[in-house]
């Protein structure tokens, strides 16, 4: 029996999917043991309580991805430059000394990615998995996609390799705005219900006006004048920074953008991605699975 224990193991959050040979997904765990969680020397404890039974059947192995091979991780893994594509990221595997039990655990670590944009680096790391999952799983060589977040990542794929790639902080703006910034008192306090008119109208001034620096404060003027309801502000704000992140991107000319995100995020970035006229293929989460599968697929074939 053969088996692949795919990690992600981000700076928050640490996941895992139990896939068989064919890639099928047997089981799935998650915890709340991100990177930042785990202190030094601690990795090794949290991977056995997480995963040990996992890995004590034979023919299980491996393969991690996310801020797990940072500096501050388990194992460096450090960066691979782009272009790169499943070749150059099965040479730059890093493979984690761990035994348990007397036995050796089979386990990899996958590189993140450096890119050079405007003569600034930019590095990716835990993304790429699912950008290589979603080529795979749409049978695509050429793509732009854009998994959003606390730092949205747009990448750009040729030939089945992934060229470049930007960064943009949209994730960590919006927090910024709506709780360390004056817009914060024009908000309702906690969650509230997605608003799609409030949402499409923030889109709509961040395409067509100047930029967020500008923009922004608009949630404090129309909250001040009564032209815009207290419970639909926050969807405004979102529409400011999503319809920001879009504004800013060179997307003219293009047809389709592959989205891979949350059904939350999903449904905003296609409302977004519509008013610029782009259509959108979508894949969840289950990408990271489906990309360390081909990642695992390559190296064994390499061998």
């Amino acid at each position: 029996m053969s088996r692949l224990l795919a990690v992600d193991w981000g700076s928050t959050a640490l996941r895992g999917a139990l896939l068989d040979e064919e890639g099928r997904v047997l089981d799935q765990r998650a915890a709340a043991r991100g990177m930042l969680s785990v202190g030094p020397g601690g990795f090794a404890d949290v991977f056995e309580a997480t995963f040990g039974d996992w890995m004590d059947v034979p023919g299980t192995r491996c393969l991690m991805a996310g801020m797990v091979g940072s500096k501050q991780g388990w194992v460096e893994a450090p960066y691979c430059a782009c272009p790169a594509g499943l070749d150059e990221i099965v040479r730059a595997l890093v493979a984690v000394p761990h035994e348990s039990g007397g036995r050796p655990r089979a386990i990899g670590l996958v590189p993140g990615l450096s890119c050079e944009s405007h003569g600034l680096p930019d590095v990716m790391r835990g993304e790429e998995v699912k950008v290589i999952g979603a080529l795979a799983a749409l049978g695509l060589r050429d793509a732009v996609l854009v998994l959003p977040g606390t730092h949205s990542k747009w990448a750009t794929v040729a030939g089945g390799r992934i060229e470049s790639f930007s960064t943009v902080m949209s994730g960590e703006f919006y927090a910024l705005l709506s709780k360390h910034s004056i817009l914060a008192k024009s908000l309702p306090p906690g969650e509230v219900p997605f608003d799609a008119g409030a949402f499409d109208r923030g889109v709509g001034t961040a395409l067509d006006g100047a930029s967020l620096m500008q923009t922004a404060f608009s949630v404090r003027t129309l909250a001040l004048f009564e032209r815009l309801g207290e419970a639909a502000r926050a969807s405004y704000l979102s529409g400011l920074v999503i319809g920001e992140e879009l504004r800013c991107r060179p997307l003219a000319g293009a047809r389709e953008v592959v989205l891979v995100a949350a059904p939350a995020l999903v449904e905003r970035f296609e409302r977004a991605l519509a008013r610029r006229g782009i259509a959108v293929r979508t894949l969840g989460e289950e990408a990271a699975w489906q990309g360390l599968r081909a990642i695992d697929r390559a190296a064994r074939a390499s061998r």
